[in-house]
């Protein structure tokens, strides 16, 4: 037998490269994830009762109180129905 060593470097394993990128993946995958649900909740006017208060506050202050939730809503269906616009019902 002979006394020679084996000098060749051992690469690292392809599992701890692919664990390694996972992060960068998930979190690409993550904020996909909430920009689609940041999308659908802007389409379905989920957050319109928060944008008209952040609207009232920088542009009315405090002289007006605003409008409650329910009345907001209320009179945001109401204005729907006299201008229906592109809808079809």
């Amino acid at each position: 037998m002979s006394d020679v060593t084996d000098t060749t470097e051992r690469r690292p394993a392809r599992t701890s490269e692919v664990r390694a990128g996972a992060p960068v993946a998930l979190d690409l995958l993550i904020r996909g994830c909430r920009g689609i649900a940041w999308y659908v909740h802007n389409l379905m006017g989920d957050n319109a009762y928060r944008v008209y208060l952040d609207h009232h506050l920088a542009n009315h202050g405090a002289e007006h109180p605003p409008l409650t939730e329910r009345e907001f809503w209320r009179e945001r269906m109401d204005d729907q129905d006299r201008n229906p616009g592109a809808r079809c019902c």
